[in-house]
């Protein structure tokens, strides 16, 4: 079985070293750098299945990091969970917002990192002995005019692109792989973050709101029930 791969990106070397040791225990192959810019050489020359991405770095700050990875073809569907001591909400959600996964407050403990780690890997096909990602063609969704390729992280709506955040992405992965079934908030939260993340549920309500914007026409199909939560019509 090919193990998982896992990149460190954080500047504090003591914060990096555990971390490291945590998930070398765990059976995961560890990498690890401490500035944005190794961090994007090796992401997109040689993907990870994971980015562990702290904030604050030295050079190019992790935001911008999350960005230019989900940006980059090697990269794009790379799993990134940011590491952070900003716990507010604003700066939870700037950070699913441009790509992250998930979003770890500092200080953590470490069942929370493995719990969190094995929850991003859940939506992350493994790459194969050769670095890349197995075909995974026949697991596209077709339901009403879009095409949703879950390993590319690509959606098509009338046979064009339509650009969406990663967290965009499960949100609709979630509704349009039971449609016409009604999902809560939390259980949407739930699905796309795991149990016990720390943000209000009504963070999915944004989430949704900018979700409609991209699909453009598609975006009508995603259907608000009043008091309970969110489908796609069948």
């Amino acid at each position: 079985m090919v193990k998982r791969t896992v990149l460190v990106v954080e500047d504090e070397e003591d914060i990096r070293e555990l971390i490291s040791y945590t998930l070398l225990k765990e059976g995961y192959q560890v990498a690890s750098v401490r500035s944005g810019e190794e961090a994007l050489a090796i992401a997109t020359s040689h993907p990870p299945d994971l980015v562990l991405l702290d904030l604050m770095l030295p050079g190019i700050d992790g935001l911008t990091v999350c960005q230019r990875l989900r940006s980059h073809a090697t990269s794009a569907a790379t799993a990134i969970v940011i590491l952070s001591a900003k716990g507010e909400d604003a700066d939870v959600v700037t950070g699913l917002n441009v790509g992250a996964n998930d979003y770890i407050t500092k200080p953590f403990s470490r069942e929370v990192l493995i719990a969190r780690v094995r929850a991003a890997l859940r939506n992350v096909a493994p790459r194969t002995e050769r670095g890349d990602r197995p075909s995974d063609s026949e697991n596209v969704i077709h339901v009403h005019n879009m095409a949703i390729h879950p390993g590319r992280h690509a959606v098509l709506v009338d046979g064009q692109p339509v650009e969406l955040s990663a967290t965009e992405f499960r949100v609709l992965l979630v509704l349009a792989r039971k449609p016409g079934w009604v999902f809560t908030r939390e259980q949407i939260l739930d699905a796309v973050h795991g149990d016990n993340y720390a943000i209000t549920s009504r963070a999915v309500d944004v989430q949704i709101l900018g979700l409609r914007r991209r699909l453009r026409n598609a975006g009508k199909h995603i259907e608000t029930v009043r008091g309970v939560g969110y489908r796609l019509k069948e």
